[in-house]
Parts: structure tokens; C-alpha cells; sequence
């Protein structure tokens, strides 16, 4: 995941390399919580379960096997690429600690953010609200 240009500065020069590290070194270019490999494309259904062909069988969110779905529900998957990124497990982009960084394809990353994501949301609606109020009185929905 690219760092947007106003947070550069909050990561280390090195970042690259140590993201780097993390995701092949350290994790063999997998998913450390699915188990999705870099670069594979798989089939992903809408409520997280997946297919990839270099692995037997179909997978649930976290990696586990389970039964095949139903070929109704294999008309709604689709062909995804997977990415993986390394994440801050504490959201502290200046805590670089091995133990502080995890692996992870872009839905599990997003999963992990999730709690932030909607933090920053909150914070967004209440910003925008508050400048209704500032400079057009008060602000209806």
C-alpha cells in the first residue's frame, strides 16, 4: 500500500527494504494470517472464502479448508490479485519492531484497520459538520 506523501515522513528511510524483509523474508511472500501467497490470483467469494489453485481446496477468511460452496455461489466470485503490504499492528508507522509488523494481503489488512478506518470516518463527518455550522449555519443531513 502506497504511504500517502503527507505521512512519508513518519517512516523510516530504510521502509522499503524492512517491508521488504518482512513480507519475503520473514513470512515467504504469504499472508501471515490467511496464508494468501503474493501475487497469486485466486478466486474470492463476497463473504471472504477463496480458491487458489497452488493450494488444495477452497479456504475461509483466515486460511482454514472447508467444503466447496454451492455453484450458485461460485457465479459471484471473482478474480482478485493478491498484494501483501506490511502492517503496523499498533497503527504506529514509527514502531518498526519486528514484532510490531505483520504481513498481510489487502482484505486482511483492511480488516485489521477496520476499528481505525471508521475512527477516521467518525472524525470526518464530525469535521464537516462543524464546518457547516462554522460557516453556512446549521448543517442538515
Amino acid at each position: 500500500m502506497p504511504i500517502r506523501p503527507e505521512l512519508r515522513w513518519f517512516y523510516p528511510i530504510d521502509w522499503a527494504q524492512l517491508s521488504r524483509a518482512i513480507r519475503f523474508g520473514r513470512a515467504a511472500g504469504r499472508c501471515e494470517t490467511c496464508g494468501r501467497s503474493h501475487g497469486a490470483e485466486i478466486l474470492c467469494l463476497p463473504d471472504g472464502r477463496w480458491y487458489d489453485e497452488s493450494l488444495p481446496g477452497w479456504r475461509d477468511g483466515r486460511g482454514r479448508r472447508i467444503a466447496p460452496p454451492k455453484a450458485e455461489e461460485t457465479a459471484r466470485a471473482r478474480h482478485t490479485r493478491v498484494v501483501l503490504a506490511a502492517a503496523h499492528l499498533d497503527h504506529n508507522p514509527a514502531n518498526n519492531h519486528p514484532r510490531n509488523l505483520r504481513s498481510l494481503c489487502q482484505r486482511c489488512h483492511m480488516l485489521h484497520d477496520r476499528p481505525h478506518h471508521l475512527a477516521q470516518r467518525r472524525l470526518t463527518y464530525r469535521r464537516r459538520w462543524a464546518l457547516g455550522d462554522l460557516f453556512t449555519g446549521p448543517y442538515w443531513p
